[in-house]
């Protein structure tokens, strides 16, 4: 699954954006320098039912913002991105590529 790919089901799990969770995150104090991935997880988990492994997708976009590495962009594989950039706006606006 790409990391794109783990932000649309956040969507479809959530109801809400990827940038409107970051956004409820970093209004709960979430985005601070020195909070910890578990107090963001468990947050994730009970509010809205993650796992682990989208809760962390969100942890990175909360901590580093909409970049990732360019590791598996164009790749090819299962990992796959098409950007180094996420969308974070939603699938019903994302441009098509």
């Amino acid at each position: 699954m790409s990391f794109q790919a783990y932000l649309d089901v956040i969507e479809d799990k959530t109801g809400k954006t990827p940038r409107q969770l970051v956004e409820e995150a970093e209004a709960k104090g979430f985005g601070e320098a020195g909070v910890k991935a578990g107090a963001i997880l468990e947050w994730l988990k009970d509010e809205y039912g993650l796992g682990r492994g989208h809760g962390m997708a969100l942890v990175h976009v909360l901590k580093n913002g909409p970049t990732i590495s360019d590791k598996h962009v164009g790749s090819g594989g299962t990992h796959a991105d098409a950007s180094t950039e996420l969308w974070l706006d939603g699938k019903a606006s994302k441009p098509q590529p």
